[in-house]
């Protein structure tokens, strides 16, 4: 028997009421499940929908989390997000991919092994603090760790800002220690990378018995076995959207989220005499300053500078693919014009 969910239940609030206008009140809202080629699946207060996009809409264009408003066979719109986590889509091409809408919490999941990334986990922090989701650091495997307060502390020092659980996916009570940000209507998004324990964590949240697979002993490694986006129920409450390992998670628009999660190197750069200062060898530069008298780690400032690199070259390359599509449209309707004009003057 499939479960039925208010639309409180599914997360529906104020905000995305007041996005409708009197004829839009008619229509059904429901909340994106999963996204496939051509369709969507969706949750409403009716039950569970498939859908094709609206005309011009590609799937694409679509998160799993997304709220919109259908006709029991077609979404009408989409409406606007309260949050929104998307990278630069893996590859060579400029593309910004979605990973998911409507977040609440982004649970960080690493491990308690070699796993354990900073930079990593500074790469997430900063997608989370860009998007404005609440960010959780999960540390599994702890029972298998001879001293688990030490990788606790190691995450901890990443970001004070940021709550860190040490937790054993498969541990009964699991659920119970997350339960603050798994309340009704909650969504809460699972990211990390491959052989962490995302799946066996998703199954104790949710219920569900996904297959999980082994991991290489030598590098804690492991192999996918989420390979898409899934919005499901959490057992008591809230919601799950699981993602697939990302090999990549190139940022894209995260100037603010950067800026967040560094706040102490973005405060000395503040303070450097000079404000188009490049941190070499400037006079008066507050962060080599910093670096000469040991408040700053070399390691932290050299991530600091990558990630500023990165998501300048990508956010810059993501507007001017836009740019290109946006002439290209302009060109094209402007071929359509002439073409129609021709024919009536023949």
């Amino acid at each position: 028997m499939t479960p039925s969910f208010t639309l409180a239940d599914l997360g529906w609030a104020s905000d995305f009421l007041r996005q409708l206008d009197l004829q839009e009140l008619a229509a059904t809202p429901c909340r994106i499940a999963a996204v496939h080629r051509s369709r969507v699946e969706a949750l409403s207060a009716a039950g569970p929908l498939s859908l094709t996009p609206p005309s011009g809409v590609s799937t694409g264009e679509i998160a799993v989390g997304d709220w919109a408003l259908c006709d029991g066979t077609r979404l009408l719109r989409l409406l606007d997000r309260r949050s929104s986590l998307s990278r630069r889509a893996a590859g060579t091409g400029a593309a910004r991919q979605l990973i998911a809408a409507n977040v609440d919490t982004l649970f960080v999941v690493t491990s308690c092994n070699a796993d354990f990334n900073p930079a990593r986990l500074e790469r997430y922090l900063a997608l989370a603090h860009s998007a404005g989701v609440e960010a959780v650091i999960l540390l599994t495997k702890a029972d298998l760790a001879p001293d688990p307060e030490a990788w606790r502390a190691r995450a901890e020092a990443v970001d004070r800002r940021v709550a860190v659980q040490l937790i054993d996916a498969t541990a009964p009570e699991v659920a119970v220690s997350l339960a603050d940000w798994c309340r009704k209507g909650q969504t809460v998004a699972l990211a990390g990378s491959s052989g962490v324990g995302k799946t066996t964590l998703a199954n104790a949240l949710t219920g569900a018995a996904e297959a999980t697979a082994p991991i290489r002993d030598d590098d804690a490694k492991g192999r996918h076995t989420t390979t898409g986006r899934h919005l499901r129920p959490i057992t008591g409450g809230g919601w799950l959207i699981d993602t697939p390992g990302m090999r990549e998670l190139r940022l894209t628009d995260a100037k603010d989220g950067i800026a967040t999660v560094f706040d102490d190197i973005d405060a000395l750069a503040r303070a450097c005499r000079f404000a188009n200062c490049l941190h070499l060898q400037e006079p008066g530069c507050a962060v080599q300053a910093a670096l000469t008298d040991g408040r700053l780690d070399p390691g932290r400032l050299a991530r600091w500078e990558k990630l500023r690199r990165e998501d300048r070259h990508n956010s810059a390359t993501l507007a001017e693919a836009h740019a290109r599509d946006r002439a290209f449209g302009r060109m094209v309707r402007e071929v359509l014009r002439d073409k129609n004009r021709r024919r009536g003057d023949s």
